[in-house]
């Protein structure tokens, strides 16, 4: 052993202390022991392994102690040093610089103290130095030395101090640092003065944060030079005056955070040119004037906050064109007007804050299209008008506040009306009826005479309006269809890319068989359109058709991505496809099909949470069939990432898009989101959604679309297959995910909090079986432990899929429930 080269043991929740004969291997290179339970102390021989190359004991509980003073004397060949998320402590030892081949430190979440010391700048091969969340300390020049010293490190990349006690100004010399640093965080420290000039020199920086300090005096227009910016996070200072104009010429920047500031002025029209922009916030500031409409022009805008701010104005009717928007917030300004009904349209929306307002006018009815909608918050404005019965429909709609207006006429009675605690009505002495817990008063019934003449004269007159406009409608869409007829005989449509191999089928032959697109064939319903059940002419096997909703943007994208996906690739836990439809409909509108074998027993989510009508309540999946599925879907990602012509990401994993046919067998479906890696390199997340939920983080802060991302959304799977909860459960709140549920829970107290309950009821007799309950359990244990280890937060420490498929066949094979029962039944017998 002592003649060992690589040892890499990361991410295997080994406990206990590392051993003392590990500083006995003497040729190692490699040392991985990150993402463990480790604790104890370090053994002092572990810093003198002269050949070794990496070093990584991150992430682990190792005990409170000060790095050796001579630290680095004796690591000449170390080149990564990993110590990340431990409880190391004491000064940061100036021998660190000893180990000359250093290019990456990783000292973050620790808890260090003293001042960053100036040696450092000898490590000229430095590229990263990561000393976050810890208590480093500076304070006059003397102790900000080290910036200046860095200079001498001209590959340095990033430089993360965040989260420290770093105080007063940072030096100019700062700018002397290499033009490629890419990252730069000094957020939430005590940092003073203006905005430090000598970030102007990094025209490479993509990601800057100086948030949580208190800086003062103006942004710098000189800020909008920094081309390559992705990130800026500027919020919970004391930057005063406008924002430059020159901000919008980062149109490469995704996250924009400024809120909690003393910022005046307008919000400039340029912010429209951010074309890449995901999040905007602005809250809490003294911004006045108008909302621009430009704003809402960016294609991927996906959260806007802009509350507490004097805006005022009519909030524009152009907010429909953010079709990714799932955020607005605009809660007390002094916007006035009426509440555009073009926001309707905007069907990913799931908050809207318009509170402490002076909002007019009706409640608009397209708010009941918002599907997606969580939240609702129109209080203290001047509202009128009745409430729109269709926000009882909404069916994630859990919060609506519309108390304070001038709201009249009858409460719906469904949805989030049923939930007294949820719906906030005080105020609108007009309100009535409604279920009983909301203690409003109950609708009169409305009398007869003059005004009920007048009502019925009107209701006349708006009828002959609405036959008229109906009738013009009708004229237009009959041009409409002999228009698009005659333009479809002179151009014959092509599918994307499947080929000649597949059976062409016709817009007809699909309405037939589906009859009509019946609402009793509807057996799904999707972000891009509908899934129905259909028996083909002169076919005996039923078939599924997913019609896409062209009227979705991304729809058309949809349709070719899984048409590009699916057209070469075929696997026993994939849904295979049979053949595509690209036609005109009836009504002469653009129609896009795919139809797909059908699967009979439906979805994975439907077992796993069934619903109150009973759907699939009686057939509860074994510990046996849950181990069988999950290495289905192992096999079919390992497939996909490395078994293909071309690797594929699916991106929208979840129990949703995992169906099981007759013998039980998982096969994944829905390719809607898919990627070939190999075109993803260059393309950011912005147009990647996925699933809140089962979508990576690294996806939310702009990462780049990776292999590692499926991985992350099994993890989720996982840990939701053999805990019962999904990962948007109401359990999971401040700051509490699955992730960190399970996590907590592991190992002592798994059959107590994490487990389903209905797994252990699959033993009768707990006593006659207790052996193979404890089976069981391992096997939970060992699936869960793979589970957390597909769902590090780092995309590098997560299992890969050529893994996955042999390490669950192994746990499957290893604790098989099934076969435990046969020995127990025959040693009953005997």
């Amino acid at each position: 052993m002592t003649a060992l080269n690589v040892l890499s043991l990361s991410a295997n929740y080994l406990q206990g202390s590392i051993p003392e004969e590990l500083g006995q291997l003497l040729d190692v290179s490699y040392l991985g022991l990150g993402a463990n339970f480790l604790s104890g102390r370090v053994p002092p021989t572990l810093f003198n392994l002269s050949s070794v190359i990496y070093l990584g004991l991150e992430i682990n509980h190792l005990d409170k102690a000060a790095l050796p003073s001579d630290f680095g004397s004796h690591l000449p060949n170390l080149q990564h040093l990993g110590l990340d998320s431990n409880n190391f402590e004491g000064p940061i030892p100036a021998s660190l610089a000893n180990a000359s081949s250093l290019i990456d430190i990783g000292l973050s979440r620790n808890y260090f103290s003293g001042t960053v010391p100036s040696s450092v700048g000898c490590l000229h091969d430095l590229t990263f130095l990561n000393l976050e969340s810890n208590s480093l300390e500076a304070s006059d020049r003397e102790s900000w030395e080290f910036i200046d010293s860095l200079a001498n490190c001209s590959k340095l990349q990033a430089i993360a101090l965040a989260m420290n006690q770093l105080g007063g100004a940072v030096p100019s010399s700062i700018g002397n640092i290499s033009s490629q640093l890419q990252v730069l965080y000094l957020g939430t420290n005590q940092l003073s003065g203006v905005f430090p000039s000598g970030i102007a020199n990094f025209k490479n920086l993509i990601a800057l944060s100086l948030e949580n300090n208190q800086y003062v005096g103006a942004i710098p227009e000189w800020v909008g030079k920094l081309g390559n910016l992705q990130v800026l996070y500027l919020e919970g200072n004391s930057f005063t005056g406008p924002i430059p104009l020159s901000i919008g010429n980062l149109s490469q920047l995704l996250h924009l955070y400024l809120q909690d500031n003393k910022i005046n002025g307008l919000l400039p029209p340029s912010l429209g040119n951010m074309k890449n922009l995901q999040r905007l916030n602005i809250t809490n500031n003294t911004l006045h004037g108008s909302v621009p409409a430009e704003i809402f022009s960016l294609p991927t805008l996906i959260s806007c906050q802009l509350s507490f701010n004097k805006l005022d104005g009519m909030l524009p009717s152009e907010v429909s064109n953010a079709k990714q928007l799932m955020e607005l917030e605009l809660s007390s300004n002094k916007l006035s007007g009426e509440i555009p009904t073009t926001l309707g349209n905007c069907r990913d929306l799931e908050v809207i804050e318009l509170a402490q307002n002076s909002l007019v006018r009706d409640v608009p009815v397209s708010l009941g299209n918002l599907e997606s909608l969580k939240r609702l918050n129109i209080s203290h404005n001047n509202l009128s008008g009745t409430l729109p019965k269709s926000l009882g429909g909404l069916k994630f709609l859990n919060q609506i506040d519309i108390s304070y207006n001038h709201l009249v006429g009858e409460v719906p009675t469904e949805g989030v009306f049923l939930n007294a605690s949820g719906t906030m009505l005080e105020g609108n002495s007009g309100l009535c009826g409604g279920v009983a817990e909301l203690h409003i008063p109950a609708c009169s019934v409305p009398s007869s005479g003059p005004l009920r003449r007048r009502r019925s004269f009107r209701v006349k007159v708006i009828s002959a309006v609405v036959i008229t406009v109906i009738s013009l409608l009708v004229i237009l869409i009959i041009l409409s269809f002999l228009y698009r007829k005659k333009k479809m005989k002179q151009a014959p449509l092509v599918l994307p890319s499947l080929g000649s191999k597949f059976p062409t089928i016709t817009y007809k032959d699909l309405a037939e068989g589906t009859d009509q697109f019946s609402a009793s064939n509807l057996i799904g319903k999707g972000r891009y359109g509908s899934v129905y059940k259909a028996k083909l002419h002169g076919q005996t096997n039923y078939v599924a058709v997913k019609v896409f909703d062209m009227e979705t943007r991304g729809a058309n994208r949809s349709f070719v991505a899984e048409c590009e996906a699916l057209r070469s690739i075929r696997h026993r836990n994939l849904v295979p496809i049979l053949t595509a439809c690209s036609s005109i409909d009836s009504r002469g509108n653009d129609f896009k099909a795919l139809v797909y074998e059908f699967i009979s027993n439906g979805s994975l989510d439907s077992f796993l949470h069934p619903k109150e009508d009973g759907t699939h309540g009686s057939c509860f999946l074994t510990l046996t069939q849950r181990l069988s599925i999950a290495v289905d879907i192992a096999n079919a990602l390992e497939y996909l990432h490395h078994g293909s012509q071309r690797p594929i990401v699916h991106s929208d994993l979840k129990p949703s898009n995992i169906l099981l046919d007759n013998d039980m067998t998982a096969r994944i479906c829905d390719f809607g989101l898919a990627r070939f890696f190999d075109n993803v390199s260059t393309s950011s997340t912005s147009s990647v959604k996925g699933t809140i939920g089962y979508i990576a983080p690294e996806y939310a802060a702009g990462g780049r679309v990776m292999l590692s991302g499926d991985v992350y959304s099994f993890g989720i799977i996982l840990l939701e297959m053999f805990t019962g909860r999904r990962p948007t459960d109401d359990t999971f709140k401040d700051g509490m995910s699955i992730v960190s549920f399970v996590e907590a829970s592991f190992p002592d107290h798994i059959t107590e909090i994490v487990v389903d309950a209905q797994l252990l009821e699959e033993i009768d007799d707990y006593e006659a079986l207790k052996e193979c309950t404890v089976t069981a359990m391992e096997c939970v244990q060992s699936v869960l432990r793979v589970g957390l280890s597909c769902t590090c937060q780092s995309p590098n420490e997560r299992m890969s899929t050529r893994e996955l498929p042999m390490k669950l066949q192994a746990i499957k094979e290893s604790y098989d429930v099934d076969e435990a029962l046969q020995v127990v039944e025959h040693q009953q017998t005997t």
